[in-house]
């Protein structure tokens, strides 16, 4: 509503001043100042949900693959509506909102994989130090890279890595675990370099000369194969794939987690610089317990996050499209091998110290062996944290 003025501008400009200059002499005497009027841009500590003033105003966030429901799942559902979406770098931006709430900040994710020339997100984050958080492949590239690009992770997006080694069981109606196949000549396809292999050949499960590290995604390996290798995969992926997507195949598949073979690696976590954890701190206090809430809410309703990546997969020309159907068993393989849970208490997101010291202790000699070192010393502390984690958030709590 509009205020009318009640006298011109300019009378009793004189007695006015007057007025002013007495009062503001009467605060000067008392000691008393005027309060600031607050500002807008700094928030609200005592909100958790208020990140103005604690957090950057677009949090950037350098994501481990193109955009899918799982691993950053929880991020795209905290998108606002009306995305600003980027297809040249592969991008979107919107406001971070928490259960219809906006915080008053932005978030922005980044896709990687293709969308960055296969680089690992732990180089990416050190050659663009825009990216505030990124996501790594797994904990043990936390590791790989712990002397020379060191990241400290401050949640664990995936309690256990999707990994897996995928057979024909009426090729091989014998195969329960990795182990079988060691005892056999199969052939084993896989993507060169990963470090679970190394740990499945060394730990005697597979052998050195059955492992090819030439399988670049394709189910061609296979399908040419006829069943006769076994072949490399992701639990939420590729026995849908095979079986519903695969043209020349569409039979079921069976498998074991790499985890189950022992390999305790975590899924993808969510890193910082370690240089940066001063600066970040304060947002990272309200920021990781709205991403372990994230993590559980999307996956109960995965529905608008499911068709905003599918939506941001199509404006990316991402080569290989997720579908619906595809990204509904994901969530589903997430819920039912746990993939997604608590692990061994009731707090999504956080590390067992005494599982990331196996980790090192297995990867250790495996870095070594590739003439790249970890750094020396190396501890738990030196690349976790549960610093930021709200143990009272999980799967299953009110």
């Amino acid at each position: 509503m509009r205020v009318r003025r009640t006298r011109h501008a300019g009378h009793g400009t004189g007695k006015t001043a007057a007025v002013l200059g007495l009062l503001l002499l009467l605060g000067a005497c008392t000691g008393t100042q005027r309060a600031a009027p607050p500002d807008p841009a700094a928030g609200n500590a005592s909100d958790p949900t208020d990140l103005r003033g604690d957090c950057p105003a677009t949090i950037v966030v350098q994501t481990q693959w193109t955009p899918h429901i799982t691993v950053e799942g929880g991020m795209y559902h905290l998108l606002g509506p009306n995305p600003v979406i980027d297809a040249g770098k592969k991008s979107v931006t919107a406001p971070l909102v928490v259960r219809g709430k906006d915080t008053g900040v932005k978030l922005e994710l980044r896709a990687g994989g293709p969308a960055i020339g296969f680089t690992q997100p732990s180089a990416q984050m050190y050659l663009d130090t825009g990216i505030d958080l990124g996501v790594l492949g797994g904990l043990d590239e936390g590791v790989q890279v712990s002397a020379t690009q060191p990241t400290l992770a401050v949640m664990a997006l995936v309690e256990i890595h999707p990994q897996i080694i995928l057979w024909d069981p009426a090729t091989y109606p014998g195969f329960t675990t990795i182990k079988d196949i060691g005892r056999t000549n199969t052939k084993v396809f896989y993507f060169g370099g990963n470090t679970y292999m190394e740990y499945l050949v060394g730990a005697g499960l597979l052998r050195r000369g059955q492992v090819d590290g030439s399988y670049d995604g394709s189910p061609s390996h296979f399908v040419a194969a006829g069943g006769k290798a076994a072949v490399a995969g992701y639990a939420n992926a590729e026995p849908y794939i095979y079986e519903k997507d695969v043209k020349q195949w569409r039979k079921p598949v069976k498998y074991q987690l790499v985890y189950d073979a022992g390999y305790p690696n975590y899924g993808p976590p969510l890193v910082i610089r370690p240089a940066d954890k001063d600066k970040l701190a304060p947002c990272l206090r309200k920021l990781v317990p709205i991403l372990q809430q994230a993590q559980v809410d999307v996956l109960a309703e995965p529905g608008p996050a499911i068709d905003l990546t599918l939506r941001l997969n199509q404006a990316y020309k991402v080569a290989t499209q997720y579908t619906k159907e595809s990204s509904e068993f994901s969530v589903r393989q997430m819920k039912e091998l746990k993939l997604s849970s608590n692990g061994p208490d009731t707090t999504v997101g956080n590390f067992d110290v005494p599982r990331v010291q196996r980790l090192i202790d297995i990867t250790k000699p495996i870095f070594a062996a590739q003439k790249k070192p970890v750094k020396d010393g190396l501890r738990p502390s030196g690349v976790v944290t549960n610093e930021f984690i709200d143990p009272k958030i999980g799967y299953g709590a009110g």
